[in-house]
């Protein structure tokens, strides 16, 4: 699940102006590491409440979608612009936790984050394509991919956002993960976000691979997925593993270190399909490490084996 590349839903939060909206592009794509069911976005989001938008502006969301929203989704909503209706969406002042910008939290240091992402999707020129998403009750996750000019041409960054809500839809908190890897060559090491929770159990498959992935089991981990299944690092579609034999050499290279990765599972979301676990890295093979926060996505394949495994944090390997 780990690995080196990071994600973490890219590009700071924001909402582009009216006279900008149009530069940021939101569209579907079915690319070979996208894993999602068909219609799995008409469901109901983590973010924004589609009610508290102005009645024109959710108009052509769900013009563009071909869909009624029951929430609307997270970028569709930071594109419209209106800051009111991301900001009501809490339950609470804001709170959101970002890659480099870490705790965002209360309506002013809100509204000035949303201000400033605006004019860097602007800039960057960002087209998101939807990957999957899944929601219960309290907790959910969304994966993105942004598309983006970088300083040498376009890039793409994986992006995932969770958070925790209450009964209503309405949000307590957000968190955003993806790796400064593709954008930058660096890694940020990005410090916990959540606690080890010792009830965190995922079941089945993706427990084997947990198990695989602590001891370092290149074998055991291969046989976790489906023949054509993949692991998708943070620094994006460059980076996919798909079939035994690039998932063998994938794993020796992250294993390479003297051992497995062993991780503090801090949360998880499963709805049976797909599982997001929210967790911290302490070590890497023989390599100590200070506890740095990410969190993968793991989906079913009709077999019940991985049919993906993509993952999202910020770790420099000791490699």
């Amino acid at each position: 699940m780990l690995v080196r590349v990071a994600a973490a839903a890219g590009a700071r939060i924001a909402k582009l102006p009216a006279t900008t909206a149009a530069t940021a592009r939101i569209r579907p794509v079915a690319t070979p590491e996208t894993y999602s069911t068909s219609g799995v976005w008409d469901a109901c989001h983590v973010p924004w409440l589609p009610e508290l938008f102005t009645v024109p502006a959710l108009e052509r969301l769900e013009e563009k979608r071909h869909r009624r929203f029951i929430t609307v989704p997270y970028f569709d909503g930071v594109v419209t612009g209106q800051f009111d209706a991301i900001v009501e969406s809490f339950a609470d002042e804001p709170e959101v936790h970002h890659p480099r910008r870490g705790r965002i939290k209360g309506e002013r240091a809100f509204r000035e984050y949303l201000a400033d992402t605006s004019a860097w999707l602007s800039e960057r020129n960002i087209e998101v394509e939807e990957v999957d998403h899944a929601v219960r009750e309290r907790t959910g996750f969304e994966e993105v991919v942004l598309h983006l000019d970088g300083d040498n041409g376009r890039i793409s960054l994986p992006a995932a956002i969770t958070g925790n809500r209450l009964p209503d839809g309405r949000i307590v908190e957000l968190r955003i993960y993806y790796s400064s890897w593709p954008l930058d060559g660096v890694h940020l090491n990005r410090p916990p976000l959540l606690q080890p929770d010792p009830e965190a159990h995922e079941s089945d498959v993706i427990a084997e691979y947990q198990r695989a992935l602590a001891a370092g089991d290149v074998d055991a981990i291969v046989a976790a997925f489906e023949p054509d299944g993949y692991a998708r690092e943070p620094g994006g579609a460059d980076h996919v593993h798909r079939g035994d034999a690039a998932l063998r050499a994938f794993y020796e290279r992250l294993f390479s270190n003297g051992g497995g990765i062993p991780l503090e599972h801090c949360a998880v979301f499963d709805d049976g399909r797909a599982c997001a676990l929210e967790y911290n890295v302490v070590r890497w093979g023989k390599t100590e490490l200070p506890p740095e926060a990410g969190i993968a996505v793991y989906v079913r394949g009709e077999s019940g084996k991985l049919a993906a495994a993509r993952i999202y944090d910020d770790v420099n390997p000791p490699l």
